[in-house]
């Protein structure tokens, strides 16, 4: 399978989400209020609204002129997502299936802890990297979302749970460096005083490894957190089950993860789904050891949860301490990640865009 990266909006858009005011970022704000002889304030109080406030219509928007507000309407729709369904894990982890304006549906997952609220939120509606052990790749990839549509899904999460959210992760459906500049114009806008103002370290991207775009994430100026779903550290093993990369060998993206902490001394993640049989064995811990040498990295070892008519399995919780000890005395950070709301199917890899029931 050859993957093709794709920058922007997807082909699948229809004319009116382009013109959409969820299409833009931040300064693309600034740029049509300035267009329409505006002050740059007006930009401000216009992000205030769409998303430190998540207004539904301009007709909400009371401090900004009648006429900013029909010209906005008329060129630059404000297209709501809403809210199809809601699961509630006995953890209080909560997993939502939202519609965006097309009718093209993605899930989001609020994660709550005594003291913050972290939403894992979709960057595309399906995903075309086809991992094999992933709910999302397995269902195709329909298209890019918007940053707009990004923020949405904080915010349905937010007003649910009664609280600001924390942090973001964008771990749900989509390769977000498939959608790069679209994901970054969301990140931005979550970081945005404007915005939901969400510390910059508190909101995390995770990348197959689209080695382009982690070379281009590392030159932008923002403390975003970067993570990596590696999942093997044996190149044969990893083109299994991790088709749409392919064309990034491992090597390159070592280099690529060298550079990047050079250039911004963050410490990336490596997730790491353990897979009985797969990506289990002493080779592939000797392998995933050797990969992280000299790296200033994070391993984040993560069970695997089942997924239909899938033969893979979970190694186990012995396992999972045999690799997380093994690579502490390697002298790299590793930690087993706890697994929230597998029992409504929102951990990670299990999201998919169909409603459960009726």
């Amino acid at each position: 399978m050859r993957f093709r990266v794709v920058i922007g909006l997807s082909n699948n858009l229809s004319e009116e989400l382009t013109r959409s005011i969820k299409a833009l970022s931040e300064p693309e704000l600034v740029s049509i209020l300035r267009d329409a002889h505006q002050p740059v304030f007006r930009a401000h109080q216009l992000v205030k609204w769409l998303y430190g406030k998540h207004a539904a219509s301009y007709d909400d928007m009371t401090d900004l002129p009648q006429t900013l507000r029909t010209f906005l309407e008329e060129t630059h729709p404000l297209l709501p997502s809403r809210l199809i369904e809601r699961q509630i894990a006995a953890d209080n982890t909560r997993k939502y299936l939202i519609e965006l304006a097309d009718g093209v549906r993605v899930e989001s997952v609020g994660i709550p802890a005594s003291d913050r609220l972290t939403v894992c939120f979709s960057t595309q509606a399906g995903c075309a990297m086809g991992c094999v052990f992933c709910a999302t790749g397995n269902g195709g990839f329909q298209r890019n979302l918007l940053p707009g549509e990004m923020l949405d899904q904080l915010q349905i999460v937010a007003e649910d749970y009664g609280c600001r959210v924390s942090n973001a992760v964008g771990m749900g459906q989509g390769e977000p460096f498939a959608n790069y500049d679209a994901t970054l114009g969301a990140l931005r806008l979550m970081n945005s005083a404007d915005g939901l103002h969400i510390g910059a370290r508190h909101i995390t991207v995770s990348t197959c490894g689209i080695i382009p775009m982690i070379n281009r994430f590392a030159d932008e100026p923002e403390q975003f957190t970067l993570a990596i779903s590696l999942h093997a550290a044996i190149q044969s093993t990893r083109d299994q089950i991790m088709p749409g990369v392919r064309n990034y060998p491992l090597k390159a993206l070592r280099e690529s993860l060298l550079s990047y902490t050079k250039k911004t001394n963050r410490r990336p993640t490596l997730e790491y789904a353990l897979i009985a049989g797969v990506n289990d064995s002493d080779e592939h811990l000797a392998a995933l050891i050797a990969f992280c040498e000299n790296m200033l990295v994070h391993v984040n070892l993560i069970s695997l949860n089942s997924i239909a008519d899938s033969s893979f399995k979970d190694a186990g919780k012995r396992r999972a301490q045999l690799f997380e000890r093994t690579i502490l005395r390697a002298g790299i950070e590793a930690s087993i990640r706890v697994s929230r709301g597998g029992d409504i199917s929102g951990a990670c890899g299990q999201l998919a865009q169909e409603q459960r029931h009726n």
